[in-house]
């Protein structure tokens, strides 16, 4: 890595047809998030939820339809990554890796069996946007860690060495230097 470079690393949480994205830099044992945005995967014409959209669907034209939704989320997801690489090396930090949130659910079946249970077509839809920000960190070459939900606190409190009662109140401080969270942040 050059010198005087900084270590970022970039940490991923999906929503129906969005992502909030924090960077955190700094020593392991006392990160810093130093941004956060909304990014967007999802455009104009594209459903925000694309395994509601195809529920009533014919098998192929559902499949279409979310082949279609994945392809945008996965292009917007490399734009976002790349942008923010670009931009925190213009900054003077180099991204080593990125985290993502997994859900605690089991495997997906096939296509049919999904759209034919509510509960599965919500897991889908935040799998296709994890796969989207996945895809993009592997794009880049960024070793990903994945994270269930139910492990974070866990987790977390290992590699920060604070109990996990405490890890809580250490995220607030974490955030804090960026103030509240703003419905209008700015978007990638």
């Amino acid at each position: 890595m050059p010198a005087g470079k900084d270590h970022a690393a970039l940490g991923f949480r999906v929503h129906s047809g969005w992502a909030a994205m924090v960077v955190v830099a700094g020593p392991p044992r006392s990160p810093s998030v130093i941004e956060r945005h909304r990014i967007k995967l999802i455009k104009p014409g594209i459903p925000r939820q694309p395994y509601h959209a195809a529920e009533g669907m014919e098998l192929k034209a559902a499949e279409k339809l979310i082949r279609r939704c994945t392809d945008t989320a996965r292009l917007l997801a490399r734009e976002a990554v790349g942008a923010a690489i670009r931009d925190l090396r213009n900054r003077g930090y180099e991204v080593v890796g990125s985290g993502l949130l997994l859900a605690s659910g089991r495997p997906l079946p096939g296509l049919a069996a999904t759209l034919a249970s509510h509960a599965l077509i919500h897991t889908a839809e935040g799998e296709l946007f994890r796969d989207a920000l996945l895809h993009a960190s592997q794009h880049y070459r960024l070793p990903v860690a994945c994270v269930k939900e139910r492990e974070i606190f866990a987790q977390g409190a290992a590699h920060l060495g604070v109990r996990v009662e405490n890890l809580p109140a250490r995220l607030n401080d974490l955030g804090r230097s960026l103030g509240l969270p703003q419905r209008h942040t700015r978007t990638r």
